[in-house]
């Protein structure tokens, strides 16, 4: 019997290249939208691979939403399908303190909150079957924090310890939990954060934010977000998964870079590429030409 996989989300970046992927390999992939016309486009797509993907309308930030769409989805699959991977989200740029509380709980609720929602409402049939997966989509944010993503960075870091929590909690029931850990691939989320950075007129910060701006509108470039969905493959397809999976080489000298080089010297890195800083001229004329050779400049 050909295995279920909902993918949440999957209308662009790492859920798109993930269900085209999983679909491809013979995955019964329920892909998921907010809207009609972005369903029809997925399924569109999924026509020009030549594979099939079903598609169910739902918003992981509204709980009703989501409870009707997982019903549905339970009626498409038996009971519930085998397995989910939590990748609907989004980026809410700006510091700190210039951040709203709608705008934080807003950033919790899609990409903290919503998974453990989901969680809920398959884990009692994956408990019954003795089998299921739940892979959740994180990023390098959830282990390094930077400047001006902060609530992206709490939102992952928070997605990170409660699905650790959460894998041990259903290993007894034979499900199995993962992470997945991307670093900077070109999925679109940041380029649409521009959309949701504060006001800068009155911040602190102002002068900062338009090089933030450049760089999220520059995203796009970043590599294809394949690598991703082929480690979400990995993970669904083998018996005993990891944990973890760190995919991209940011992903993994950032995370190395960041447990072994003293805190100091990392959030000094930090603030001089937000433009927090300015460092002496010999090291400026370093980081222009490392930005101009990576097309930031």
């Amino acid at each position: 019997m050909t295995r279920s996989v909902v993918v949440t989300g999957a209308t662009s970046g790492i859920g798109l290249a993930t269900a085209l992927e999983l679909a491809a390999t013979g995955y019964d992939v329920i892909g998921t939208a907010r809207s009609e016309e972005k369903a029809a486009k997925l399924r569109q797509i999924a026509d020009r691979h030549c594979v099939g993907i079903r598609t169910v309308l739902l918003d992981v930030a509204d709980a009703e939403s989501t409870v009707r769409g997982f019903t549905q989805i339970a009626e498409m699959t038996d009971g519930g399908p085998w397995a989910v991977v939590n990748n609907a989200g989004l980026a809410q740029p700006g510091a700190i303190e210039d951040v709203d509380d709608d705008q934080a709980y807003y950033q919790l609720e899609v990409n903290l909150i919503a998974p453990a929602r989901i969680a809920r409402l398959v884990l009692p049939t994956m408990r019954q079957r003795r089998d299921g997966r739940i892979i959740n989509i994180s990023s390098i944010s959830g282990r390094v924090s930077t400047p001006f993503i902060g609530w992206y960075c709490a939102s992952k870091h928070g997605l990170e310890a409660l699905t650790d929590a959460l894998r041990m909690e259903v290993s007894q029931f034979g499900v199995k939990v993962v992470l997945i850990e991307p670093g900077s691939f070109g999925t679109g989320i940041w380029a649409r954060g521009v959309s949701r950075l504060p006001d800068r007129r009155h911040s602190a910060y102002a002068h900062c934010y338009q090089l933030a701006e450049a760089l999220l509108r520059r995203s796009r470039s970043l590599p294809d977000p394949a690598p991703v969905a082929r480690a979400v493959l990995r993970a669904l397809a083998s018996p005993n998964p990891r944990a973890r999976y760190l995919v991209g080489t940011d992903a993994v000298a950032g995370t190395l870079l960041n447990a072994v080089a003293p805190t100091l010297l990392t959030d000094y890195a930090k603030e001089v590429a937000v433009g927090l800083r300015t460092p002496p001229e010999r090291v400026g004329r370093l980081v222009r030409r490392i930005k101009r050779k990576l097309g930031y400049e």
